[in-house]
């Protein structure tokens, strides 16, 4: 059993999530403190800028370092906030670009100096591997959301709502399948932030003054994603430029968050199970937007709760979940599957830092 620190910062770009466990990246012995860093807005809007220009920047651009430098500072103010002592860290960057169909994926984050700010190993670089290999790189909670639930009555389905959503369908016989279903929280983050300069629809009370535009949401359902068979992942920016054509923009704020808020609750529910959940959990931020909460429990037909549920940690699940992950890279253990991300063969993944 090791004792790690797992660090997340993800599409929906507002800070740095820090979660303590002891695991042998098998089991799961103890959780520990968390917390979340929010990013200062202007460094949030530095990140946001990044990814829009990510498709054509190189990897030794001096804004991209420039960035690494300070996602790396942020990061080591966290493991200093959570005040606990540790054998290691699961750092899993920044996501600017994801394009696995060019075998590319790119996280950023100087985790050499975060090894040495810290002075602990860091383990860093998990997606590679898979997508140079031919998967989708993502989603990569799989393996942890099945140790977790073990004891769980299965069919169970746990639903991660950040910028983008995923989730993992656990089988009564053991089996793991997971997908990105489609945008997640980042087309309704950027539609608040635009209308009302707050950065997310908080507690859904846009999308609760609003209409759904169902031909709206039809257009944005018809997208060729949702027609490809899982395993499949998402990059943030992929349904921008389709959401911008879509006629969104005709709708008066409340209305356009509402469509939005229809549209991530019916992508989930369309997308392809083996078998009828018994059961939805759900984590990420999305979990705390009330309208998007009961846009599921309306479309899913089956109990649909915070992992709060069942004793989880919904704020540090990812957080935990590259803590579970770096153990597991550095026993040499899988990191993703062909049910997971489509690689040929279980992955093991990682690089490791030294301080």
């Amino acid at each position: 059993m090791l004792r790690a620190i797992g660090l997340m910062s993800g599409t929906s770009l507002d800070g740095v999530d820090a979660a303590w466990i002891e695991t042998d990246g098998v089991r799961v012995a103890r959780f520990g403190p968390a917390l979340t860093k929010p990013y200062p807005q202007e460094f949030r809007a530095a990140l946001r800028s990044l990814i829009a220009k990510a498709p054509s920047l190189a990897a030794d651009d001096p804004e991209v370092a420039k960035i690494a430098a300070e996602l790396a500072f942020y990061h080591a103010e966290a493991v200093a906030e959570l005040g606990v002592s540790a054998d290691l860290i699961g750092f899993h960057g920044q996501t600017i670009l994801h394009l696995p169909k060019l075998r590319r994926t790119w996280q950023i984050g100087d985790a050499h100096a975060l090894a040495r700010a810290t002075g602990l190993r860091v383990v860093h670089d998990f997606r590679t591997a898979d997508v140079s290999r031919g998967g989708e790189g993502a989603p990569l909670a799989p393996v942890f959301h099945a140790a977790l639930a073990a004891a769980l009555e299965k069919p169970l389905a746990v639903l991660n709502i950040g910028g983008v959503a995923n989730l993992t369908f656990l089988g009564t016989r053991g089996e793991i399948l997971a997908c990105d279903t489609g945008p997640g929280n980042a087309p309704l983050d950027d539609w608040a932030m635009r209308h009302t300069g707050i950065p997310c629809d908080r507690d859904g009370m846009l999308a609760r003054r609003g209409r759904v535009a169902w031909d709206i949401c039809a257009r944005l359902l018809s997208h060729p994603y949702f027609r490809r068979p899982p395993p499949k992942s998402l990059d943030r920016e992929d349904f921008a430029s389709v959401i911008a054509k879509s006629g969104l923009d005709l709708l008066s704020p409340e209305d356009g968050a509402a469509t939005l808020v229809a549209f991530i609750a019916e992508a989930v529910a369309i997308a392809p199970l083996p078998a009828p959940v018994r059961r939805w959990l759900v984590c990420g931020g999305g979990r705390r937007n009330p309208a998007l909460m009961d846009a599921l429990r309306a479309r899913l037909g089956a109990p649909v709760e915070p992992v709060e549920a069942v004793g989880w940690d919904g704020d540090a699940l990812e957080a935990q979940c590259f803590g579970f992950l770096a153990v597991r890279a550095l026993a040499g253990l899988p990191l993703s599957f062909p049910e997971t991300t489509g690689v040929p063969e279980p992955c093991c993944g990682g690089r490791v830092a030294y301080p």
